[in-house]
């Protein structure tokens, strides 16, 4: 149903541009294009997926397996194989020339897409999907609102297996089983642990947790294929007065950025609420690129979407919308601290999806 609604919203905005079809390219790190195309999320190799003004969707993929895979799980679309992508994907476009198609991404499509003196005119349809997939629809939010359920729950059973002597690997593997449990088929998800020495969270390693450490996730699941996050941060054991007043500040620039969330506003403008917190108490350094990539971006087919929560992205907040606000960087005397909650923007503000308290945590030892 979810798939269906998006092609046919897809297709009414075809119809709208005159676009007689758009193709989408993807790979497994670039597959957000292809999988709103499509409905189909590529693993390996790379494909493309053709989407005609008929309604008719083609897709051709470099991979045997994931050929196979697509035949089971991408329904409504016709499957092939081709071991060169651009010898199975030409073809199928040549009986657009002389009318207008669309790219998305242009910048990654093999040059052999088009041949050589081809008359297709192909225009970049980026801005397109990336405004389909950036201000989402009814049933896309509740399936989003049920991926923050469970990131809330994941949570709480990530703060129970956080202990002393316990080795990250082993918490988030249960934390895994548990979504997976549940119904999340997907999940990304990071760590750290550790004091000042920390500078930032990545997958698990064989670290054992230690009484005194402050323990840091980025926990999110999926549910029917769109993502939802959540950031927090536990002590281990009694929280010192200095992590305490560290945590302060990322919950004062949480609340701040998320305070500014409405429609009208910029991603820039929420960033620079966040931002300007970390200024007043003199951690102006701490929000530049040298610490820290982003203070939240957008969520829903990826885990992570346009628009990033950066100070000079002028993208603007419409209703619909799904955005992780999350002052996560280095604080110089704790160490690396995140703090973020899932958000929609509605027409008057915004709701947070994510229930989980927004507090440092503290885990009796």
């Amino acid at each position: 149903m979810l798939a269906q609604q998006r092609r046919d919203r897809l297709l009414g905005e075809m119809r709208k541009a005159g676009l007689e079809a758009i193709i989408a390219f993807g790979t497994n790190w670039q597959e957000a294009y292809l999988r709103y195309v499509s409905d189909f999320c590529i693993l390996e190799g790379s494909g493309a997926a053709i989407l005609t003004a008929d309604g008719r969707c083609r897709v051709v993929l470099d991979s045997v397996a994931e050929a196979e895979r697509a035949g089971e799980e991408a329904k409504g679309a016709e499957i092939s194989f081709a071991r060169d992508l651009s010898q199975g994907v030409a073809p199928l476009l040549e009986p657009f020339a002389n009318q207008k198609l669309a790219a998305a991404p242009p910048h990654l499509m093999p040059a052999g897409f088009i041949a050589s003196g081809s008359r297709l005119r192909v225009e970049d349809g980026v801005g397109l999907i990336d405004r389909l997939m950036m201000e989402k629809l009814p049933a896309e939010i509740d399936a989003m609102r049920r991926a923050a359920a469970l990131a809330d729950e994941g949570y709480t059973y990530f703060r129970e297996a956080a202990r002393p002597g316990r080795p990250q690997y082993e918490i988030v593997a249960e934390v895994e089983a548990l979504l997976r449990r549940r119904g999340s088929p997907d999940n990304f998800m990071i760590i750290g642990s550790g004091g000042a020495d920390v500078r930032g969270m990545a997958p698990p390693s064989e670290r054992k947790l230690r009484e005194g450490d402050l323990v840091t996730t980025e926990l999110t699941p999926s549910v029917e294929g769109y993502f939802s996050q959540i950031c927090r941060t536990l002590v281990l054991g009694k929280a010192s007065e200095m992590q305490k007043k560290a945590f302060a500040v990322y919950h004062e620039a949480m609340e701040a950025g998320i305070a500014a969330v409405k429609p009208g506003v910029t991603a820039g403008d929420v960033a620079r609420a966040e931002n300007d917190v970390f200024r007043k108490h003199g951690l102006g350094e701490y929000v530049t690129n040298k610490y820290t990539r982003v203070r939240g971006h957008g969520l829903g087919l990826m885990c992570d979407l346009k628009p990033n929560i950066l100070e000079e992205i002028d993208v603007e907040l419409k209703p619909g919308m799904t955005i992780i606000v999350h002052p996560n960087t280095y604080h110089p005397e704790a160490g690396y601290i995140v703090l973020g909650d899932m958000l929609v923007v509605t027409e008057t503000g915004h709701e947070r999806l994510t229930k989980t308290p927004a507090k440092l945590f503290e885990m009796p030892v």
